[in-house]
């Protein structure tokens, strides 16, 4: 889960960008925590946390292919939990690396496109050109995301803002794949995950540019 450093003055309320990052800070840490404290007494490595949650996701992409979609929404779900594990993992057990950090977000990259990619299959499959639509553009959107985070943060700028971030979009999507079988559930969870990618592209690039606007 992404997390914000924005400092507030004393007596200073913060902004809603802070508060939403610093609620799901909180959300993450109490999801994790029990499991955390287990695998901390266990020889299992944030790195193989990070794999384990790669080939649950993978799984899912696979169900979504072959149209077991209820399957697949319980296995995006349970897959979620373990992007939060490797990195509350790394930090409880102070193995924090920046190759695990580098491995972590590219594997996070590969499964969103393998989802969306299996989306796509189904949708072309049915012949579905709204489905078609928004999947062709909710897979760079989402990329997108998380490529502006990683460019701003090589340049040595914080940019962890947005309201669409990898935590969203999963559940968003997975209660898409879990009520498909109401009409356009899975349309309607694309649609959102589109919207909120363009509009934190958005929110991310105004920051990035507030950051550095005096360079």
């Amino acid at each position: 889960m992404e997390g914000s450093s924005i400092n507030m003055a004393p007596g200073k309320q913060a902004p809603p960008i802070s508060r939403l990052n610093k609620a799901r800070n909180t959300a993450a840490y109490q999801l994790t925590r029990p499991a955390v404290w287990l695998l901390a007494r266990t020889p299992v490595t944030p790195n193989a946390i990070s794999w384990f949650g790669f080939a649950l996701f993978a799984i899912a992409a696979t169900l979504v292919v072959t149209e077991h979609l209820l399957a697949a929404g319980l296995m995006v779900l349970f897959a979620g939990l373990f992007d939060m594990l490797d990195g509350a993992l790394a930090r409880r057990t102070n193995r924090v690396t920046r190759f695990g950090a580098i491995l972590d977000s590219t594997l996070d990259r590969i499964t969103e496109a393998l989802l969306l990619l299996g989306i796509l299959i189904l949708f072309a499959r049915e012949q579905s050109m709204v489905g078609i639509v928004l999947t062709g553009i909710a897979l760079p959107g989402s990329l997108m995301v998380s490529y502006i985070r990683a460019r701003a943060e090589a340049a040595g700028l914080e940019c962890k803002v947005g309201l669409g971030t990898r935590g969203e979009r999963v559940i968003i999507l997975a209660l898409g794949l879990l009520l498909n079988r109401v009409n356009y559930a899975l349309i309607a969870a694309l649609g959102i995950i589109t919207l909120l990618s363009l509009f934190t592209i958005g929110q991310r690039m105004i920051f990035v540019w507030q950051q550095t606007k005096n360079d």
